[in-house]
């Protein structure tokens, strides 16, 4: 029997209108009903993903939260932290600052505030249509909008990552540039095409969760993730049994101990029915 369950968000559990869908809730309450660890894997910031964790009723099973890539985990039921690394408020400030050469749209965040450049200048063209990304990320992580025309003035709480949006052929370019001057302090990641994040050095959601399973007596050959992006690599590799959503990356797919259908196809409960006991 599976002992925790590993879900990643976007791309995994919520459909592409960002729902989750009536047969995957329902499958994932019966099974933290039958005593299963469901454990939401993300890289949005833990703001963007308790709606989810609610819906889901984690803080009645003792589920947990992992947020920002793997910098935060946090305990649902007691909002107790478990596990956090920040980025050095230094590197913070000089990735900031080195942000302002490119043509980008960097982020952060606080409890309450999602800090950007300028509120105006949010918009991209993605599969040719105009998107704001400031305001997708600022209403999908329920955050209030600061302005801070240099970023690293406006710090003075825990950076767990740093988002920087763009156009995906300009980021793809860029991206070695970006990462460059701090590959020895931070690492750095794409989690879609026109988002590259950094956090710090050594962070993903697999170092953060096998600390917190030591001590919770769960073995991860006991364990099932679920992904389809770059961000899910390690928790795909670190799980007993690790499962490619059907629309996942070439790169997840690859390495998947199997393959489902996709996440508008109830990909998550077409495996964990096996699961049930009833």
């Amino acid at each position: 029997m599976i002992q925790a369950i590993l879900l990643d968000l976007d791309g995994t559990l919520l459909t592409d209108q960002k729902m989750i869908s009536p047969r995957t809730k329902q499958t994932l309450l019966d099974l933290q009903a039958d005593g299963i660890k469901v454990v939401l894997a993300s890289g949005r910031p833990k703001r963007g993903i308790e709606a989810f964790a609610e819906e889901l009723r984690l803080h009645e099973y003792g589920g947990l939260i992992v947020s920002s890539n793997g910098a935060c985990v946090t305990d649902a039921a007691t909002n107790e932290t478990l596990f956090e690394q920040a980025i050095h408020l230094d590197d913070a400030r000089a990735i900031l600052d080195h942000l302002t050469g490119f043509d980008v749209i960097p982020m952060i965040n606080d409890e309450t505030y999602m800090y950007v450049n300028d509120v105006f200048s949010g918009m991209l063209e993605l599969n040719g249509e105009p998107f704001n990304i400031i305001e997708y990320e600022s209403r999908g992580g329920r955050f209030r909008l600061r302005e801070a025309p240099r970023l690293a003035d406006a710090i003075d709480f825990p950076v767990y990552k740093i988002l920087v949006a763009g156009q995906p052929d300009y980021l793809k370019t860029h991206a070695a540039s970006l990462a460059e001057p701090f590959t020895d302090r931070v690492t750095g990641m794409f989690t879609a095409a026109m988002y590259y994040e950094f956090t710090d050095l050594g962070i993903d959601k697999a170092r953060a969760l096998d600390h917190v399973f030591q001590n919770l007596n769960i073995n991860r050959d006991r364990v099932i993730a679920f992904g389809d992006g770059h961000n899910d690599r390690s928790i795909i590799e670190y799980a007993g049994i690790g499962v490619a959503m059907g629309n996942a990356v070439e790169d997840i797919l690859a390495i998947a101990t199997e393959v489902t259908t996709s996440n508008n196809e109830d990909g998550i409960a077409t495996v964990l029915s096996r699961y049930l006991t009833t």
